[in-house]
């Protein structure tokens, strides 16, 4: 029996020779293909590989994540920058502050900085659409080829152990067979030297015998078939099936690297790309720095508010001795006593001062009602300083004059339009532009109108002279020493008509106007008791009956001093020169005029209406 074993021994020995060659051929070749791959350099880390793997899908992932809050910073950015911009946009009203150059700097850099909104803008999409979804595109990729690199892993480990365990059995089996062999074959030797067996007995036990021995040949064979698929099996799986399934794997390593560095240049690229603009934003706002120019809105400044008005002269010298003694200095009002005085016929009374008041803005302004502009100045600018009043007009007037030329060249168009669709009735009926021609030549007559209206608000204006503008020009004229004044009856003093060839009547003042009832505005000379100063006037005044009345005189709301001279030209004003102080005795009304009341050299009082913009207030408490 020790013979048959050693044959067997030799013949599978032999028969593993065999397949030596054909196994180590295949590993070597596959060794030369996959020089120093994952598949022949990690061939037994298979759960190393898989671990490597999935951590490095995770940095991509977290790359990803990154590029998120990244994008979502700089949304956020440039979200910020524009209510900023906008935050800090000059607001309407601020528009006519546009013409200084800090003001236009300050303009020009919010623009640039909402450029710079909208590149970081440009970068914020750009990553959104190009790199994040390539890598959460390329992160899915790789997750699904792993997870079948590693299945058909799982399956080749599978099978490596379903042979390794059919192995094991059939050489559990061999041993059993074998052992059973060894076992009949010794018992057949003890039932063959017994003499007291019968040749029966004998014989069955040489059957056992014969069986066993070929339950052991049979036995030893399947467990050399099995042992060389093994050995196959495990050639092929660690020489060609799993390095190729590690060699994926390291593919895919690799493809997931390579996209990172690509991502992360890419990334790189987009900052890249908007930083030309970037940078010529940068310069835009250092060209809106070096445009400020501080001598030039010095000068803006001069010409923006600069009034036309020469300074005031010296005040003259006033002799006492050679004035009338009766004469009560005009910007004396603390020793004029509010006592009752008798005021003469054609004092105002409410509604005739509602009257006059309306009457002042009439005469004026004509009964247009719309006499103001949108910003609430008067429709001539006469409420402005002389040079600003001209430039209001002249600026007026170029942008009637561009509206004239646009209504005129439209009309023109109209009119050529006509003339080809009278002349060709095909192209279109003549009567469609009829309407429009007709609206076009009413719209260019007023146009026409308005711009005559201010040619003449700036003729005007142009006529006055800056002299007789100015705020000192028409300080208290003073003749041979003494002041010269006005009557309540609007006739100027002997001294008035020596040099008063060149200055208006005050006829549109209140004293002047006893003659005219329909503005309610009687005789504003008043004085004390006993006295005929008024009875004088009103007997020249022919049929108007005189009647004297007590009434209290209405207490001053405050004092007032003229900003301006002012020249009387409507009914119910009075004229003031620059300097003078009067009592204010009813406010502003909402219409541009304040009512004032004055001392005369005849002991009266004259009162009337002056601008409000003429004036500096001060009310009592």
């Amino acid at each position: 029996m020790s013979l048959r074993w050693q044959t067997d021994q030799a013949k599978a020995a032999q028969q593993q020779k065999l397949a030596e060659p054909e196994n180590a051929a295949a590993a070597a070749a596959a060794s030369s293909n996959n020089k120093m791959s994952w598949g022949t350099e990690l061939w037994d880390q298979y759960d190393n590989l898989s671990i490597h793997t999935n951590k490095g899908i995770e940095v991509l992932d977290k790359y990803a994540n990154f590029l998120r809050d990244r994008v979502v910073i700089e949304t956020e950015y440039a979200g910020k920058l524009r209510r900023l911009v906008k935050n800090y946009q000059p607001k309407k009203k601020e528009e006519e502050d546009n013409e200084f150059t800090s003001r236009q700097a300050f303009r020009n850099l919010l623009k640039e900085v909402g450029d710079l909104a909208g590149q970081r803008e440009v970068v914020s999409e750009t990553l959104q659409l190009q790199i994040i979804q390539g890598v959460t595109l390329l992160s899915k990729t790789l997750r699904e080829d792993r997870k079948k690199c590693l299945n058909d892993g799982t399956m080749l480990q599978q099978a490596l152990s379903a042979q390794l365990s059919s192995l094991e059995r059939a050489k559990r089996n061999y041993d059993k067979a074998y052992r059973d062999s060894e076992k009949a074959v010794e018992n057949y030797k003890k039932a063959d030297m017994d003499f007291n067996l019968s040749r029966a007995e004998v014989e069955r036990y040489k059957n056992i015998m014969t069986s066993k021995i070929q339950q052991s040949d049979d036995a030893k064979n399947e467990y050399a078939n099995q042992l060389q698929k093994t050995n196959n099996l495990q050639q092929q799986h660690y020489g060609i099936l799993l390095p190729a399934v590690f060699n994926r794997l390291q593919e895919l390593d690799e493809k997931r690297t390579r996209g990172i560095r690509e991502f992360i240049i890419g990334a790189a690229d987009v900052e890249s790309s908007v930083a030309p603009i970037i940078a010529r934003c940068m310069e835009g706002i250092v060209k809106a720095g070096e445009s400020i120019n501080e001598t030039e809105d010095s000068l803006k400044v001069i010409e923006r508010y600069q009034s036309g008005f020469t300074p005031p002269t010296d005040i003259p010298f006033e002799d006492l001795s050679k004035m009338d003694p009766s004469a009560v200095p005009q910007s004396n009002y603390s020793s004029v006593p509010y006592n009752h005085l008798t005021i003469k016929s054609g004092t105002l009374t409410a509604a005739k001062l509602k009257k006059a008041r309306g009457g002042i803005l009439n005469s004026i302004f004509g009964s247009n009602k719309n006499s103001l502009t949108a910003d609430g100045q008067k429709e001539d600018f006469s409420d402005l300083p002389p040079n600003q009043q001209r430039k209001k007009l002249q600026a007026k007037i170029a942008e009637l004059q561009h509206k004239v030329d646009q209504e005129t060249n439209t009309r023109d168009g109209l009119m050529k339009m006509k003339i080809v669709y009278e002349a060709n009735s095909s192209l279109g009926n003549p009567m469609t532009v009829e309407g429009q021609l007709n609206e076009s030549e009413h719209e260019l007559e007023k146009l026409k109108v308005n711009l005559k209206k201010y040619q003449g608000f700036l003729d005007k204006a142009n006529q006055l002279q800056v002299a007789n503008n100015s705020p000192q020009s028409n300080r208290n004229q003073l003749q041979n020493g003494h002041r010269t004044s006005r009557h309540s009856n609007g006739s100027a003093s002997a001294d008035d008509h020596h040099d008063g060839d060149d200055q208006p009547d005050d006829a549109g003042s209140l004293s002047s106007s006893s003659a005219s009832p329909e503005s309610g505005l009687g005789t504003s000379h008043t004085s004390l008791p006993g006295s005929g100063q008024g009875s004088a006037n009103e007997n020249a005044a022919g049929e108007e009956t005189t009647y004297e009345t007590e009434v209290e005189l209405l207490q001053p709301l405050g004092t007032c001093r003229a900003l301006y001279p002012f020249e009387a030209t409507s009914e119910g004003s009075i004229p003031m020169n620059e300097g003078e102080e009067l009592q204010v005795i009813e406010n502003d009304q909402g219409d541009g005029w304040t009512r004032v009341r004055r001392a005369n050299n005849s002991n009266g009082w004259d009162e009337g209406f002056v601008p409000t913009s003429y004036i500096e207030c001060t009310l009592f408490a």
